[in-house]
């Protein structure tokens, strides 16, 4: 079937808010940690405000996708922009303890709006123009490898920008004192976040058209939004297949936290001291991203090669296991052959995890209505986070050596296990199944 012009123009755009929603985190990854400490905070207080940003993402994630779905994709995006320009602001010129604390709480409500809601208003988009049987797969591949680019680069810019302006003439130097200390080289990325955080929301608001929606009072918005989260909570519990993708969030989200946790200290092991460790990280980082977008547009030939979107879930699932098996048997070694299997590992990790997400939530979106998408997702991204929290706790509880990427690699073939057997063809209240579309098939 030929694709719509609409639809080409809904990915392209979808493609674009990916980019700018992404690009700052990736610049605020690269330097966020070494600004606070620069800041005077102390590695406690450091933790704390992280803690801070996760908790409040943890606490409005059911709530904000709600409001989403309620009030409409456009204007929480837009929202959730602003707050993270905010944000930026405040964590890159912040000196004392409470103002980064505001900053890190706006960020964790901006990260909590925008969780799904260009997703959501894809896919919305698409199906309007292009009927309940649209291909959804390509773009949310597309999309996937927008992000992982966005966060590369930014991690690339973040990194290199501070250590550019301490080159030459003293640049940062003259910056810093023309200021009064208000701006730091470690400032500028997340300054630089700040500026795309506004482009985000210029282009939220022109370009992310979406059909009207019912008035809205602020009094209905407070009745509805309960009432949205309350539904989506229930198809998880009543939907087989919503409920495995639930469970398999819960395993990617151990599989990451676990990465995040114990890859820093293995550098640190494979370079021998923690500054060169830091920067070998980065780098890792880098090549997890672009292998993450490698597998995500890989997306829909995997789903095709594999015969369905739910045997892809299987293969990719495997794939990232597989990863963490080699990770967990080079362990306690950093020898040039281990370190090289290491690697590999690394790569098929999140290279089985980018392929993985778009059919996925292909998969999704067929499932649930459009009343009730980011909120769907809102709960897919909440197991994610609350899985990889507990994970990571318990990780950190055990001794380092192969036993941790054991654990969680048991976890995620366990997730990969449960796409086995296929669940029937079951569409999204009041969605018709596309013509021709066989049982399960998407």
């Amino acid at each position: 079937m030929t694709e719509l012009p609409q639809a080409r123009t809904a990915r392209r755009r979808y493609v674009t808010v990916c980019a700018l929603l992404w690009l700052p985190s990736g610049l605020g990854l690269a330097s966020m940690v070494l600004l606070l400490g620069e800041r005077g905070m102390s590695l406690a207080t450091v933790a704390g405000l992280f803690a801070a940003h996760s908790l409040t993402v943890a606490a409005l994630e059911l709530p904000t996708g709600g409001l989403s779905d309620v009030l409409g994709r456009r204007p929480v995006l837009a929202v959730a922009g602003a707050l993270n320009g905010v944000a930026c602001v405040l964590v890159g010129l912040g000196t004392t303890a409470w103002v980064l604390a505001a900053g890190m709480v706006l960020m964790g409500a901006a990260r909590a709006l925008s969780s799904g809601t260009a997703e959501a208003w894809y896919v919305d988009t698409v199906q309007e123009c292009s009927g309940p049987g649209a291909d959804l797969r390509t773009g949310l591949a597309r999309g996937g490898s927008a992000t992982s680019a966005a966060l590369a680069v930014g991690m690339l810019l973040g990194g290199g920008l501070p250590w550019l302006l301490g080159l030459g003439p003293g640049l940062g130097a003259r910056l810093s004192e023309a200021t009064s200390g208000a701006v730091l080289p470690l400032s500028v990325p997340m300054l630089l976040g700040a500026a795309v955080r506004v482009a985000l929301v210029c282009y939220a608001l022109a370009s992310l058209r979406e059909p009207p929606r019912p008035r809205t009072t602020l009094r209905s918005v407070l009745r509805g939004v309960p009432v949205t989260v309350l539904d989506g909570l229930r198809t998880g519990g009543r939907d087989a297949l919503v409920r495995r993708i639930l469970l398999t969030a819960a395993a990617v989200g151990s599989a990451v936290a676990t990465i995040e946790l114990l890859v820093p200290g293995r550098t640190v092991e494979l370079t021998g001291a923690p500054g060169s460790g830091a920067m070998v990280y980065a780098a890792f980082a880098c090549v997890g991203f672009v292998c993450n977008g490698v597998g995500s547009h890989l997306a829909p030939l995997t789903a095709r090669v594999a015969g369905s979107g739910e045997r892809a879930v299987l293969v990719c699932l495997g794939t990232g296991a597989t990863g963490l098996l080699l990770l967990a048997v080079t362990a306690t070694s950093v020898c040039p052959v281990a370190t090289a299997l290491a690697v590999v590992g690394f790569c098929l990790l999140y290279l089985g995890l980018g392929a993985a997400s778009p059919n996925q939530n292909d998969l999704l979106h067929r499932r649930v209505a459009g009343a009730g998408r980011a909120t769907a997702l809102s709960v897919q991204s909440l197991a994610l986070q609350l899985a990889g929290a507990l994970a990571g706790l318990v990780v950190g509880a055990l001794r380092p050596g192969p036993l941790p990427w054991l654990l969680t690699g048991a976890l995620l073939l366990a997730g990969a296990l449960l796409w086995l057997r296929r669940v029937g063809a079951q569409p999204a209240p009041g969605a018709a199944v596309a013509p021709g579309t066989p049982a399960g098939m998407s």
